[in-house]
Formats: structure tokens, C-alpha cells, sequence
């Protein structure tokens, strides 16, 4: 690619006068750039490794940024992650790439259910690691859950349909008959109120002709129920009224207490989260420090649903893990 289409894409500023006239290749590491390579930074140790590795231009956004070699092209942008996907969208446009955004419960779904990963790219959260995703895969799908990266890299990125076949059966709070595509499955460990993220999920797939199993459903990391018993070992829940839900999300939380809320159900819940944590609808939630105190607080505070923010279901006395709840 000529320095003049750089220059265009990235909206740059050429600040010397180089001999060099097009590049080769683009990375945002400088241990990847080989003789002739563009490379995009504005650390001055990792350009000045860049430049002694070959690079034939250097794309930067700090007015200090020291030039060692103005035999190479340096061009000065406003943004260096924005002029990095300005040159993405224009590789995107010559692969015939799709994009898509989707919910952190969306990913999670897609690759729990899909049996083949091969026909898909999923995006890293890391602006740079993305970057040579994307430049550098055969891949004519892609999907993330980083918004603002997806957006700099699509500015329209689409997300996945919202109007999708399927329906709830019959429901408990851990427990979901449902029927999707004609046909109906029993009793999966999933939680109702993510069913509508696996069935905009399951459509994405129809569409897109991606190999899925819905075999393949069981509780996420989003919301994780462990039945325990008083010494806080993981039991079965024929033996308990005891269950320690582990969440990393506030609106599970909310949803879990509304559901129940609506069902009629009286149980004792109690709200375990980090200090001066905000949870809708709860003034006073066990704050806790340590795992410690989470296990302190599980042991002297009566209850029979916790719903724990922001700790793994390792801190229980876990001899095995039996999800089969009723």
C-alpha cells in the first residue's frame, strides 16, 4: 500500500520527507514488524524497536514522539486507535467481512452452544490484539461485546435480532422447559430470564449456517446456583433450602429477586457484593472484604437464596458439582 493511501485512510498528517513510498504490512506490535511493515504506537521505546526491526512507517499521535530515521514515513494523527480501524474498515470492505455486537450473555451462550468454532472470529476486548485479528484472519465473521471497540470498527455494527422464534414452556428460577424450531427441551439448566439471550443466539445461527446443540445448555458464569448445606458444602437440593447463587452482573440479581417476587415464592434472600456496591431495590447488602467474610456471613445470616456479587463458587467447601436441582 502506497504512503499517499495511508495518509488517506488514517486522515494523517505526513510530517518529513521520506524516500520510502509504500508499505508491506501493518502490526501494532513491534516485535511482529518485519522490513518494510507499517506500524502504528506512540511509545517511543517500542517505535524506536519498530524502526530497528524494519518499519518503513510509523503512524504516532504524541507531538514528542522523537523521529530516529526520517528516511521512513511518519505520520501524525489525532487518534492512533481511531486511524488504526479507519485503515481495519478499509481491509473489512476488500474481505466482505460481517460484524456483529452482542450482549456479554449473548457470547457466553454462542460458545457454549456452537459445536464448530472454525467459521467464526470472536473479538478480543484489546484494541491492539483485535486489530491483528482482524488484519490478519481468513475469517468472514466476527462478533465482540466491547461496544466502543465494536463501533470503531464498525460504526454501524449491527446486533443480533431481537424478534426471534421460541417460547417458555414452563419455568422455575433454575430451571427452563422451552420450545424453540419446532422442537421442545426439557428441563435445561438455564435460568428463565436468560432464555431470550439464547434464543436471539440460536436464531444467529439459523442465519448465519453456524453448527450448534442446545445438548450442550447448563448454567453460566453470569449466574451460577451451588446448593450447600450448613457447613457450606455443595449438596444435593433434595438435602437443602440452601443455595449460594454466584453472579457477575447487578441486573441478574435484579431480575432473580423480581422473578420470585412474582412467582409468589417465600424464601429468605439475602445479597452478598463488594463495599459501597449500589444493587436496585436493596438498601443494605452484606458488604464484604474477603472470602472469608463471604463464608462468615453465609454461616450466621439465615437464608435460603444468597446471591453473591463478584466471587467465585470456589470459596465454598465444593466437594462436587450437582446441579440437578429438582
Amino acid at each position: 500500500m502506497k504512503i499517499e493511501d495511508i495518509l488517506n485512510l488514517t486522515e494523517g498528517t505526513l510530517t518529513n520527507t521520506p524516500k520510502v513510498q509504500a508499505i508491506e504490512a501493518a502490526t501494532v506490535y513491534p516485535s511482529k514488524v518485519d522490513h518494510g511493515d507499517l506500524f502504528f504506537s506512540s511509545n517511543q521505546e517500542e517505535i524506536d524497536k519498530a524502526v530497528e526491526n524494519g518499519a518503513y512507517a510509523i503512524v504516532y499521535d504524541d507531538e514528542s514522539i522523537v523521529r530516529k530515521d526520517d528516511e521512513i514515513a511518519w505520520i501524525k494523527v489525532s487518534d492512533i486507535q481511531l486511524a488504526a480501524f479507519k485503515l481495519i474498515r478499509y481491509v473489512i470492505i476488500k474481505k466482505d467481512a460481517k460484524f456483529f455486537l452482542l450482549s456479554n450473555h449473548e457470547m457466553t451462550f454462542l460458545k457454549m452452544i456452537l459445536t464448530h468454532k472454525t467459521n467464526i472470529a470472536f473479538i478480543a476486548n484489546d484494541w491492539r490484539k483485535a486489530f491483528e485479528q482482524i488484519l490478519n484472519s481468513d475469517d468472514a465473521l466476527f462478533v465482540g461485546t466491547d461496544k466502543a471497540l465494536m463501533h470503531l470498527i464498525k460504526p454501524d455494527v449491527p446486533k443480533l435480532n431481537q424478534d426471534v422464534d421460541g417460547y417458555a414452556v414452563s419455568d422455575t428460577l433454575f430451571r427452563t422447559t422451552f420450545k424453540v424450531g419446532g422442537y421442545v427441551y426439557q428441563e435445561k439448566e438455564l435460568i428463565p430470564f436468560h432464555l431470550e439471550y439464547l434464543l436471539r443466539v440460536v436464531d444467529f445461527c439459523e442465519t448465519q449456517e453456524l453448527p450448534y446443540n442446545l445438548d450442550r445448555i447448563k448454567y453460566t458464569k453470569h449466574f451460577m446456583p451451588v446448593f450447600i448445606d450448613l457447613k457450606l458444602k455443595s449438596t444435593r437440593p433434595s438435602n437443602s433450602d440452601r443455595v449460594a447463587i454466584f453472579t457477575d452482573n447487578l441486573s441478574d440479581i435484579t431480575k432473580a429477586r423480581e422473578y420470585v417476587m412474582r412467582s409468589n415464592m417465600w424464601v429468605k434472600s439475602i445479597v452478598l457484593t463488594p463495599p459501597k456496591t449500589k444493587v436496585p431495590g436493596i438498601d443494605h447488602p452484606h458488604w464484604f472484604e474477603s472470602e472469608e467474610e463471604i463464608r462468615e456471613i453465609l454461616k450466621s445470616v439465615h437464608f435460603n437464596y444468597a446471591f453473591i456479587y463478584n466471587a467465585d463458587k470456589s470459596i465454598l467447601n465444593t466437594i462436587r458439582e450437582e446441579y440437578s436441582l429438582f
